[in-house]
């Protein structure tokens, strides 16, 4: 939706910089002309020509016509452009909002039908202590007498 409006926008401004510079050239001509038709009432130059493709009269004003029309235009182009800017600044940031949620889940891969080796087990080489058996008798005794004391308290 958005590229068929911003390629209409385009052709558009593009018409509208065809339409300018048109604009331009009749404003020159006509202030060309006003300057002439100037000069003629002075006295200080003489007539240019006997006919003009368009109406000769009051060509100064005809000029501020064309002179208001180019401003209009410009600031049509303008809006045009600023528009154009505003649309690609918002497609640039739904796609980088796009990009941040899809960089949120993140895709496991799927589990497989059959099981495969897992975890592998590790051979652990302990060594043997071997533990005296007067030893494993003091310790029973030792817990023995902590335990009589501890009741004798009561």
């Amino acid at each position: 939706m958005l590229r068929i409006i911003l390629q209409s926008t385009r052709s558009m401004a593009m018409s509208c910089v065809r339409l300018r510079v048109r604009l331009r050239e009749q404003r020159s001509k006509t202030g060309t002309l006003a300057r002439q038709k100037q000069r003629e009432i002075r006295g200080k130059a003489e007539q240019r020509a006997k006919s003009f493709p368009f109406s000769a009269e009051q060509p100064l004003r005809r000029k501020q016509v064309f002179a208001n029309a180019l401003k209009r235009v410009n600031k049509e182009i303008n809006r045009l452009r600023k528009f154009e800017a505003r649309t690609a600044h918002v497609e640039a940031a739904s796609r980088a909002f796009a990009l941040s949620r899809s960089e949120k889940f993140i895709e496991y891969p799927a589990a497989r039908k059959t099981a495969r080796e897992g975890m592998q087990s590790q051979v652990i080489m302990r060594r043997r202590t071997a533990v005296p058996r007067s030893k494993i008798g003091s310790v029973i005794k030792a817990t023995k007498v902590a335990q009589a004391r501890h009741d004798s308290r009561g």
